[in-house]
């Protein structure tokens, strides 16, 4: 199994950054994508962005230019660094973790973009 322990949430201002961290820990495979999905109050869960243990990522069209998804395969994390946010980012953001036959949510962290 796979544990995954998020911080880095808060209330930012309109503009403002956030800087998001997610640690594994466990049984972590070689190969696998961690990233980060999230949800707003009334709406489905959804990608923010995924990157591979190999690098490749992958980002929502609404984050595109504003948010940076990176990792430390050494230690077995995930950062997304949050820039110009907005309202619409509002919501709460779980980290991923993926294989090929299995996957793990951490338990989610509050990200309240507001003046």
């Amino acid at each position: 199994q796979v544990q995954l322990v998020e911080s880095g949430g808060g209330l930012v201002q309109p503009g403002g950054s956030l800087r998001l961290s997610c640690a594994a820990s466990g049984s972590i495979s070689s190969f696998n994508a961690m990233g980060w999905y999230r949800q707003a109050p009334g709406k489905e869960r959804e990608l923010v962005a995924l990157i591979t243990s190999g690098g490749v990522t992958n980002y929502a069209d609404s984050v595109k230019g504003r948010f940076i998804i990176s990792r430390d395969n050494g230690k077995n994390t995930v950062y997304l660094q949050m820039n110009s946010l907005k309202p619409e980012d509002t919501g709460v953001y779980y980290c991923y973790y993926g294989v090929t036959y299995s996957v793990a949510w951490g338990q989610g962290t509050q990200v309240t973009v507001s003046s």
